[in-house]
């Protein structure tokens, strides 16, 4: 019995440990994923202990063999504390240098140029559209668990967790926010609690993550990446996956795309960029593109931060700062996550933007574009400044505030003024905000108002230019000639008088 108990513990064990990725994908994936990520940190340092290892036992070998001969042991302990020291050594370097590598894996798809940012379309701020989702769920009593962006609809989605542990999700709310007023349009479409009851972080068998695992081995998500779309009255929750790459040098890649059925609970993972109005590139994964951009230079600029670019964090876009999906404006449907950048250290000003598309086929990296600036712009928090000084009539009163200053393309930025609940304006300029160069503040829906200065032969100046011309004509035009009224016969005289009285009495009534 005892010998039973002492191999069959052992070899059930290893059993468990062996069939792990069948009765159990979604812990053995995360357990995969965790141990690859260490390993390859791990890796020449325990390659490093093993041959320092090895070198104590030839030291030790040889210190027996000396005392046996009468001799001294300095060489052995010489050879001890080098080999000690080496590996200390070896561990650090490749704990700073692997990092470095990682960065430069995902460089490979980086591309810098000088070329101009491609015309994007502005769009309602992210800190907008998240404070319109609430007042329009209505009656629901779930919290709400993400807001996304839908650059394909131009709509911000809304997903909605159900109370409780054992429960899934309840609604998905997408909602059109217009840069002019309020939302125009809401569409809620309802989850099947009974047969859709999985959620992102759910307990137990209420985990979408399982779900995925079981249907799609070694892959994994971000949460913040997934968001839900309606078709109809049926909400779908897309979920951007991501896969593992590499030995020594682990990243990650995109690996296509789940599809969880709020009617049927049915999950799907497919590699259709166009399956959902949605970005089907991990917005996570753009994120850690851009910050491997310190690597552009070589390993001691990397190591003392002297190239490479950061997002513009000066509080400014507080709430959104970086990879803002926005839509192309050359009809080609397209979208990318965009994000101002700013030099790494001291400065704060804007001299390049970096452009990811939120879709993107295959299992590769997306293309990275970089975007060097000329000129560069004033930071952030120096253009709400200036908003504030140029147009202090219309900002900021109450609550109304400018929102996030986004590139709009070519040399343009738009910061968009108003409150959470109505946008009111926007702010369009070029460059430096000292530099002679446009400036102009429109109503929210894009019409010209006017312009702190329009730079000559600018679209801004050739609009104010024609509008003046108007308002001359207008107010150099007097009455029509009605010639010599006393040509005019009493009737024609009455009914002229007919005529007047009713334009002045209707023009009165109109204000």
């Amino acid at each position: 019995m005892d010998r039973i108990l002492r191999i069959g513990i052992p070899a059930a064990a290893a059993a468990l440990v062996l069939l792990a990725p069948w009765y159990a994908p979604y812990y053995s994936t995360i357990a995969v994923w965790e141990l690859r990520k260490a390993l390859s940190w791990l890796a020449v340092p325990v390659l490093a202990a093993a041959l320092a290892l090895l070198a104590g036992l030839v030291g030790m070998l040889r210190r027996g063999r000396a005392e046996r001969r009468g001799g001294g042991s300095g060489a052995a302990k010489a050879l001890g504390c080098l080999a000690a020291v080496a590996g200390i050594a070896l561990t650090f370097a490749w704990t700073v240098y692997g990092a470095y590598l990682q960065d430069r894996a995902y460089m490979a798809a980086t591309r810098v140029v000088t070329g101009p940012v491609p015309e994007l379309a502005a769009r309602a701020p992210y800190v907008v559209g998240k404070a319109q989702a609430a007042p329009h769920l209505g009656d629901v009593t779930g919290e709400i668990a993400d807001i996304s962006y839908l650059p394909d609809a131009d709509r911000f989605a809304t997903l909605v967790e159900r109370r409780g542990w054992l429960a899934g999700y309840e609604v998905g709310l997408v909602q059109d926010v217009p840069l002019g007023g309020t939302s125009r349009s809401q569409q809620r479409c309802r989850f099947d609690v009974e047969e859709a009851d999985a959620r992102i972080g759910g307990w137990f068998h209420h985990n979408l993550g399982r779900k995925i695992a079981a249907h799609k081995r070694w892959v994994r998500f971000d949460a913040d990446d997934a968001y839900v779309v309606c078709n109809g009255d049926r909400p779908v929750v897309a979920v951007p996956l991501k896969r593992q790459t590499g030995l020594l040098v682990v990243t990650e890649r995109p690996a296509g795309l789940a599809l969880y059925d709020g009617h049927t609970g049915r999950l799907t993972v497919t590699a259709d960029t166009q399956a959902v109005p949605g970005p089907s590139y991990p917005l996570s994964l753009a994120a850690r593109q851009r910050e491997a951009t310190a690597a552009v230079g070589s390993f001691t600029d990397w190591w003392f931060e002297r190239s490479g670019w950061d997002a513009s964090e000066d509080g400014a876009n507080a709430g959104n700062e970086s990879e803002f999906a926005l839509r192309h404006r050359d009809g080609s449907g397209s979208s990318s996550y965009v994000t101002p950048l700013t030099p790494q250290g001291e400065a704060s000003s804007v001299v390049a933007v970096s452009a990811v598309p939120t879709r993107h086929r295959g299992g590769g990296l997306a293309p990275l574009t970089v975007h060097r600036l000329d000129p560069t712009w004033s930071s952030p928090a120096v253009i709400v400044a200036l908003v504030k000084a140029e147009y202090r009539d219309v900002c900021c009163y109450n609550d109304d505030r400018v929102f996030e200053v986004v590139p709009t393309g070519g040399t343009t930025w738009t910061a968009t003024v108003g409150s959470e609940q109505n946008i009111r304006y926007r702010v369009e300029g070029r460059g430096q905000v000292g530099g002679r160069e446009a400036t102009c503040l429109k109503s929210a829906d894009g019409t010209l108002i006017r312009c702190a200065y329009a730079a000559p032969g600018s679209p801004e100046e050739q609009e104010l230019a024609r509008r003046e011309e108007g308002k001359r004509k207008e107010q150099g035009a007097g009455p029509p000639d009605l010639g010599d009224l006393t040509a005019y016969t009493p009737g024609q005289l009455a009914e002229l008088h007919r005529r007047i009285s009713e334009e002045v009495t209707r023009r009165l009534k109109g204000g």
